[in-house]
């Protein structure tokens, strides 16, 4: 039994847990949605850039179903709130 309970427990997405600690501890500045894409599974891709100390960044994130319930919020030119790492500032995910 406890193989098969080791089998079927939920994998550990590693881009949810980043999200997740971010979202906990990051500090928060803006950003601007510079683009979109719709892969061929459905899932939809937003490109973002934000500045930090005169330094430029750019990040792409997959949206959460909830995210895309409101297209207009991840439209392109849009303002978005971005978290990110303060000791490693290219760390980054949508607020």
């Amino acid at each position: 039994m406890g193989l098969f309970s080791f089998l079927r427990r939920k994998k550990n997405d590693p881009f949810e847990s980043r999200r997740e600690e971010l979202l906990k501890v990051g500090r928060i500045t803006d950003g601007v949605i510079v683009d979109t894409e719709t892969r061929p599974n459905g899932d939809e891709v937003v490109f973002y850039v934000y500045s930090l100390n005169g330094v430029d960044f750019e990040s792409s994130e997959l949206l959460t179903e909830e995210q895309r319930r409101d297209p207009l919020k991840f439209a392109p030119g849009a303002k978005v709130g971005v978290r990110y790492d303060p000791k490693n500032q290219g760390n980054s995910a949508l607020a």
